[in-house]
């Protein structure tokens, strides 16, 4: 069984791209605080609601679920909240503040960064958005695509709270975790064997490494 980190970490651990309960389970049992169901045709970690809610109803209490979507109409995510009861919302498209409040439930706005975006300038128009969800641009990839951004990109006094992802891995986590001091960090191909399996080894390195950062 591998090591359980223990729960006194300060920043918070969202595995996203889950497809299988084993998976759920074992990042719940090493300590992540959410995981993340995609609901995005164009993502190779997409799953149906009803698979969803398979996972969902085998989680441990305390671990939230995130739901993920790029562009959906609202009728669609309408229908799959009611199928697979998720927590949070997770919004990566073109998707309005009006549209992304318009569900009752909470939600995160994913940003793609390069230096032309004006994170300010999201932080006010998404004011009521729980955090960014801060990702790398990659021309015509909606994230999931194990790229780096430069972080020194995000301002200090940014309004909201970041949940820091792309390109995060065992490897980089502890010193994203030291550098920009999020609020939490997201992480899919990072802890993966391949796409949409997740590997237990990896995620365990990947909780320990932010566990190490002590931020």
């Amino acid at each position: 069984m591998p090591l359980l980190i223990k729960a006194d970490m300060n920043t918070r651990v969202k595995i996203c791209g889950i497809t299988r309960v084993e998976d759920a389970l074992m990042a719940a049992r090493l300590g992540a605080h959410a995981i993340g169901l995609v609901f995005y045709d164009g993502s190779p970690r997409v799953v149906t609601p009803a698979q969803a809610r398979v996972i969902i109803d085998a989680l441990p209490p305390f671990v939230m679920t995130v739901g993920l979507f790029v562009n959906a109409d609202a009728q669609t995510v309408r229908k799959t909240v009611a199928a697979a009861p998720v927590q949070l919302l997770q919004f990566h498209g073109d998707e309005t503040p009006e549209f992304c409040g318009g569900f009752d439930l909470p939600y995160l706005r994913a940003v793609r960064v390069r230096a032309e975006i004006d994170l300010l300038q999201y932080a006010r128009e998404f004011c009521a958005a729980k955090g960014l969800l801060l990702d790398a641009w990659v021309e015509g990839a909606r994230g999931g695509t194990g790229c780096v951004f430069d972080w020194s990109l995000i301002p200090r006094d940014l309004p909201a709270p970041v949940v820091l992802s792309g390109g995060l891995d065992p490897d980089n986590v502890e010193q994203a975790v030291r550098r920009v001091q999020p609020w939490a960090v997201d992480v899919s191909s990072g802890v993966e064997s391949a796409k949409g399996i997740k590997d237990a080894g990896k995620m365990e390195a990947f909780m320990t490494g932010v566990h190490n950062a002590g931020i």
